[in-house]
């Protein structure tokens, strides 16, 4: 099955010796001259990761809206921003203009967020759970008012003396991009959340780990999650067809410095750990010859599910080395896999 194949930054960046990142300027400007790599490699993706109170990349719209001015055909997107710190409203505008740069290229990744840096974060974003909310409802609460914004919804009343000219009726946030709504997904941990994002017309983005809900491989969990998703999308009745991606960490060795970075101590099987008190299932690195390779993969029923693959990298071996690692798996082993 053809596959779209980009990468998936966190953009770290520490003042280490053996870093590339040594500063949040460092990792903002290699994650452009990344983008701007992959696609000259015929890549198809420059995801990248959002952290707050991180050494990483926080705020999401100005690098999107650079990569956007640098590229003209890869996919731009997130994976995941936290919609629990996220005004509904300030997202849709900011997301709005960043894909109008792009030429309607973001394909943005939003959840309820990852375990934190620091003690309920969002409280100093100034954003507190409703009475009887937890903060999970209120990322999904933030969502839902998102996406009505996104979709062009027209709620607000225009003033009967305005500044400039308004177009009759309520007015809507502007600027507006057409399109954009249809390129939101949900970043899904369990079945029933990769359910609930079907029903509200969001694109699934699974992760490199999972809520453990039966005791079964990564990958097989994580492609039950997908038909269930499928099969909720199709019962809820939307007009297009939904998009599926998934992270993996896959490294082919291809020459000395790859198997210096990655050829020892491999782990060959997956991690169990609890998550906010939850028990998850994290997915194993794949690091091998690319002969190899193109075996195990071939045995991920959740890559083979999916129609969208990001390949997260270690952004502070720096640029160069990371396009290699993007490189070595578009010619080396995604075509005898059939993804190209």
């Amino acid at each position: 099955m053809s596959k779209k194949i980009g990468f998936l930054s966190f953009g770290h960046w520490s003042p280490h010796p053996t870093s590339s990142t040594q500063s949040a300027s460092d990792a903002l400007l290699q994650s452009i001259d990344l983008a701007v790599a992959a696609e000259e490699l015929g890549a198809d993706g420059a995801y990248f990761r959002v952290h707050h109170f991180a050494r990483q990349l926080g705020s999401p719209f100005p690098l999107l809206a650079a990569v956007g001015a640098r590229t003209s055909r890869i996919e731009i997107g997130t994976g995941v921003v936290d919609m629990r710190y996220s005004n509904p409203l300030t997202f849709a505008e900011d997301a709005g203009a960043a894909d109008l740069i792009a030429g309607g290229r973001l394909q943005l990744g939003i959840s309820r967020g990852s375990p934190e840096q620091v003690i309920d974060g969002w409280r100093y974003f100034g954003f507190e759970p409703a009475e009887g909310e937890s903060d999970a409802d209120m990322a999904r609460r933030h969502t839902e008012l998102a996406l009505e914004a996104l979709s062009g919804k027209q709620f607000a009343q225009p003033s009967p003396r305005p500044m400039f000219p308004n177009p009759p009726g309520l007015l809507r946030i502007e600027p507006y991009s057409e399109g954009l709504r249809e390129r939101i997904w949900w970043g899904a941990a369990s079945d029933a959340t990769a359910r609930w994002s079907a029903e509200l017309g969001m694109n699934l983005m699974s992760s490199t780990l999972k809520t453990d809900e039966s005791g079964e491989p990564f990958h097989v969990q994580q492609a039950k999650q997908i038909r269930a998703f499928r099969q909720a999308w199709a019962e809820a009745g939307h007009d297009h067809e939904p998009r599926v991606s998934v992270s993996r960490s896959i490294f082919a060795l291809v020459n000395d410095l790859d198997r210096a970075y990655f050829g020892v101590n491999r782990e060959k099987s997956d991690q169990v750990g609890i998550i906010d008190n939850v028990r998850s299932v994290f997915g194993r690195t794949y690091a091998a010859e690319p002969d190899v390779l193109i075996d195990e993969l071939s045995q991920d029923e959740a890559i083979a599910e999916a129609d969208t693959l990001l390949l997260t990298v270690p952004n502070q071996l720096g640029v160069e080395y990371n396009a290699h690692v993007i490189e070595a798996i578009l010619k080396d082993v995604a075509p005898a896999l059939g993804w190209r």
